[in-house]
Parts: structure tokens; sequence; C-alpha cells
């Protein structure tokens, strides 16, 4: 096989709210971080035990601030992207970070979703009970 791929999945929780930074150029960037889980059974006690790893994520201009606007904490994404290290330098000691760099992403679930949604449903049950508009006096043979 030629070459090498750096690709990234993942499927899980904000732990945090977007936090954005924006730039002169008009740029942006949007940081955050999401929990996965995996369960298992201990076999010795037979105790159900869970593990949470948590990624860095970052996603930049249009995509960040869709996620601004749509996402907030406890919300279920589904990422796709690149593993990207930095490292700096801060007081003398060297950081070390692994980010997940997003270029594609769908929400799952979020809690403005369900908002919106809840607030959909009302405005058409509301709107079933309004006179309908009188404004097909065609004669067509159309069942509807």
């Amino acid at each position: 096989m030629a070459g090498t791929i750096n690709k990234v999945i993942l499927i899980g929780n904000l732990g945090d709210d977007v936090k954005m930074h924006y730039f002169d150029d008009k740029n942006s960037v949007g940081r955050f971080p999401i929990a996965t889980s995996e369960s298992y059974t201990n076999k010795t006690t037979g105790e159900k035990v869970t593990t949470t790893d948590w990624h860095n994520i970052v996603v930049r201009n249009k995509l960040a601030e869709i996620c601004e606007k749509y996402l907030s904490k406890g919300d279920k994404v589904y990422v796709e992207g690149k593993l990207k290290n930095r490292q700096w330098e801060q007081d003398g000691v060297k950081r070390y970070s692994t980010e997940v760099q997003v270029h594609e992403m769908t929400f799952l679930s979020t809690k403005k979703n369900a908002e919106n949604s809840n607030n959909s449903a009302a405005n058409i049950q509301n709107s079933s009970t309004k006179p309908k508009s009188v404004a097909t006096e065609e004669n067509d043979d159309l069942p509807f």
C-alpha cells in the first residue's frame, strides 16, 4: 500500500460549549471537547465498568460558526477529521496536545433542535385550527 492515512471518526457528547476565537482576516476557530465511552463487564467481579475518553475538537470558519450557533454541552455529534499534534512552551514547560481537526460533522441530537421541533409541532397543531385558504378554486382531479 502506497501512502498513509490520517483519519478519525468519532461519535460523542460535547463536554462543554464551543469556545470561539476570531481573527482579523475574518477567519475563526472553534474548540470543544467531546467524550466517547465504552462499557464492559469485569469478569472477576461481574461489575459493569465504563471508561470515558476525551477528545479535543477543532473546527474552522463557517463550520465553527455553525457549531457555535447550534451546539451546547451534552449534545451528541458525529465528527470526521484528522489527528494533529501540537507542541508549545508555556512558562518554560513544554506542552503537548493532540486534536481532531474536523472537516465533516453531523449533529445527531441538539438541545436547540429539540426546542425548535417542539415549537414546530406546536405551530403545526395551531395551524390546523386556522381557516384554510380558498385559493384552490380550479377544477383538478387531484385527491388532495
